[in-house]
């Protein structure tokens, strides 16, 4: 999970919610080796850069420290990567790790882009956290050139095992009723999750903010128990009961 860019619109996030993102215990990336497969599946979508070709402008929306940035940066070799937070703290610590990172906020005009002027932008476990998705979304589609490639990740409420755990009555992972700690569900960590999507609700909400859903794929948890493991990664198979929705997007052409 990177750091949200702004919870809000309009505005930045609430005194509460930025107090929160701001506390450097709160983590800020979910794994090195998600961000590397989502970055793969969007060189795969832009294609190898060829000579003669003008490399593409890809925002990493909500950059964090910019860990995950760095990665899909050593897989997008050849484009141009920006990064992009609210956080000025955590800004000063991705410009160590990337070349190009810059503030922005996810409301209307918030991002210092002109419209149609990206190709990609990746969008990595930020959704989640916002409390205006639909105004997130709006902007993400304005700076998007039509055609352009949207990866967005995000925790699925109907993970396998979430699925158990209802039937259980105890609370789903990745849902959190308290930004103090955690109740009702196993795990101790708070992140700061506003809301979650499953596979289906996912793709009708992309669908409805004026992109094409390419895919929808399945990632593993980084936290699920190791004897687990290889049942969440059988998981992934079928993205509905993934862990994660790897949703790859497309801005419709007017």
């Amino acid at each position: 999970m990177t750091r949200p860019p702004a919870a809000t619109a309009p505005g930045t996030p609430p005194a509460g919610l930025r107090d929160f993102y701001e506390d450097p215990s709160v983590p800020v990336a979910s794994g090195t080796a998600r961000s590397r497969r989502q970055a793969q599946l969007l060189a795969r979508a832009l294609g190898p850069v060829r000579p003669g070709t003008p490399a593409a402008t890809i925002l990493d929306i909500g950059c964090g420290d910019g860990t995950a940035a760095a990665t899909a940066a050593e897989v997008l070799a050849g484009h141009r990567l920006i990064g992009v937070d609210w956080s000025q703290d955590a800004l000063r610590r991705a410009r160590t790790r990337i070349p190009c990172a810059v503030r922005g906020e996810l409301t209307d005009g918030g991002l210092p882009f002109a419209a149609d002027s990206a190709d990609a932008v990746l969008f990595s476990e930020i959704v989640e956290h916002l409390v205006d998705p639909d105004a997130a979304l709006d902007e993400l589609r304005r700076v998007l050139r039509p055609g352009g490639h949207l990866m967005l990740s995000t925790p699925n409420l109907a993970a396998w095992y979430n699925r158990g755990l209802l039937l259980a009555g105890v609370q789903p992972v990745f849902s959190e009723v308290s930004l103090r700690q955690v109740h009702g569900r196993p795990g101790t960590q708070v992140v700061g999750h506003l809301r979650l999507y499953t596979a289906r609700a996912l793709r009708g909400f992309l669908t409805a903010s004026g992109f094409e859903v390419v895919r929808i794929a399945g990632a593993p948890y980084h936290d699920v128990p190791r004897p687990l493991r290889p049942l969440d990664r059988a998981a992934c198979h079928v993205p509905s009961l993934a862990s994660i929705l790897l949703a790859h997007a497309r801005r419709r052409r007017e």
